[in-house]
Order: structure tokens, then sequence, then C-alpha cells
């Protein structure tokens, strides 16, 4: 799903294309990508984009008259920039937002379309959809400790409530855990004020590298290929290759759709996190540290952590 460093690059990259130019029609694949009866779609044509925000993960398009189109691209979607009329892909296609110098194309490759176009009147409206997270790269340390201590979770859950603080999603909190060498499923309550300092550190510096990074890749261009796995990524789809700090394997705990990587040795004291199906799998067999895991891979020639890739 793309995160705040990725929605900020789209943010940068429409601004000079968009700002200032007239919606001249919606064109949608799919019916279902637009989740707001009321008002309707139609009322967008001919009004002039006035600026772009971020509310969360969601982009936001400011319109004339106080409308606002908004767009969540959740797990799979993605926006291109296109020459104007361009036609919408067959099959991941959703919706078309066409303009006189261009066509902004939105896709989602995947069978569970779960992006969505929604439009508002005002900001009563538009505070509506605002799921309350903390902007960490705004906030001072004691509104980010407040916030961590608000409810009592793991971090790699706190991190990506879009409840308590906003667009950091499952790639970006692996990065930031390991940058502050904190377990992932350390208690928020737990921590000491050392530690959330260093989190709050974390968390502004990962994500402010990043932003730097894709947008000093871009340049002028459009941000083609968002992806949540990339190479210089020190430990997120890194599953098995060395931490590029302590040169230890890096671990992952699976679960539903997501999992979790880090270094067992940076950031959890060489103790392995047991990964609940496995767990119950191998029970007693199931390594608790780095060394256990060598032994074990010595003696029996695998891994007992799962080969599926990310």
């Amino acid at each position: 799903m793309p995160e705040f460093p990725d929605l900020e690059c789209y943010l940068s990259a429409l601004e000079p294309r968009v700002k200032g130019q007239v919606i001249e029609r919606v064109r949608l694949a799919s019916p279902f990508v637009l989740r707001s009866v009321e008002p309707p779609l139609s009322v967008v044509h001919g009004k002039r984009v006035l600026g772009f925000r971020r509310v969360g993960k969601r982009i936001v398009f400011e319109l004339e008259e106080g409308f606002f189109l908004v767009i969540h691209l959740m797990v799979a979607g993605r926006l291109y920039w296109k020459e104007a009329n361009a036609k919408i892909p067959g099959r991941a296609g959703l919706a078309a937002f066409d303009f006189a110098n261009g066509t902004l194309l939105l896709t989602e490759v995947s069978t569970k379309k779960r992006a969505s176009i929604h439009v508002v009147h005002g900001e009563a409206a538009l505070k509506q959809m605002d799921r309350g997270g903390l902007e960490v790269m705004t906030a001072h340390l004691d509104q980010f400790a407040e916030r961590l201590r608000q409810e009592n979770h793991t971090l790699k859950r706190s991190l990506t409530d879009p409840r308590l603080f906003s667009a950091i999603g499952n790639a970006y909190s692996d990065e930031i855990l390991h940058r502050a060498k904190l377990s992932p499923v350390k208690q928020s309550k737990s921590l000491t004020g050392e530690e959330i300092a260093r989190l709050y550190e974390a968390t502004r510096a990962v994500l402010t590298e990043w932003k730097d990074r894709l947008t000093a890749e871009i340049g002028d261009g459009w941000p083609e290929k968002v992806t949540a796995f990339r190479p210089e990524m020190a430990v997120h789809g890194k599953h098995k290759q060395p931490c590029p700090v302590c040169g230890a394997a890096v671990q992952r705990i699976v679960y539903a759709e997501n999992e979790t990587n880090y270094c067992a040795k940076c950031q959890s004291q060489g103790r392995l996190l047991a990964d609940r199906s496995l767990s119950r799998l191998l029970k007693d067999d199931w390594p608790t540290t780095l060394d256990e895991l060598e032994e074990y891979v010595a003696t029996r020639g695998a891994t007992p952590i799962g080969r599926r890739r990310p």
C-alpha cells in the first residue's frame, strides 16, 4: 500500500501538472470504484483544481465551490499521468480523469478491488474521512509519546494503526523499527522515555529519507514504480538476506496477508519472535534464538521458517 513517501511523491507530481487545470470529465471503467452518491460525480466536471492535500493515505483534490475529490489507493491502486484522452487499461483500469493537458489514470492490479473514489462537499464532510492519525512529521515528541501510549499494542500495530499515526504502513514500519532498534512485538506502554524518543526520531528520519530518495529518483517525471519492496530497504522484504547493520539473516513473522520483517540481533537481543502458525506446527522444535536457528539448519539442512516469498 502506498505510504507517506509514495503519497507525497504523487502530490508533488500532480501539483505542476494538474493545479489550476479544469476537470473536463471523469470516465469510470468500474462503477464500483465510486463509493459516494451525493454529491454526484458529475459535479466535478468543469471544476478547477485549486490544490492538493493528503488525509491519511487518501489523496485529496481541492476543487472550486468547496468540493473535494478523494482517492484512496488502498493496497494495489496506482496513478499514472498519460496523454490527453488516454484509453483506460482493460483489466486493471478503474477510472480516468481528463484534463486539457493530459489524463490521470487510476488502476488497480488486484482481484480484490479496494481502491475508491469519493466526492464530498465542505471541510466538515472531508474531515469525516480522516481516521485521526497523528502526522508525525509535524508533531512534537510529547505529542508522539502521548499518542503512542494512548493504547497498548505491539509497536508494529501501533505504527500502522491509522487512528494513531497517519500514512505509515507495513513496509515503512519495518524500516522504522529496525532503525530504532526496537522489537516489532514490544508493547507500546512498556517503552521508556528514551525508547520513545528513539522511535520518534527514527520515524521522522526514515520517512524523510525515503521521501527525499524517491523525489530525487523521479525528478520532473512521474512516480511510475510505486512499490513496497525496494532493494535499498534494510529489512522489509529481505527475509533471509543479511541485515545491513550486523549481517545477521533478516527474520519474519507471517500473519494473514502481511508479514513483519526484522533483525533479531539488532532488534530483539538475538531472540527469534514466534510466528504464530509455525510455532503451533513446530511446537518444541521452534528455535528461540539465532544460535538455535543456526543449529537447526546445520542438523536438518533447512530452515523451519517457510519459503514463501513476499
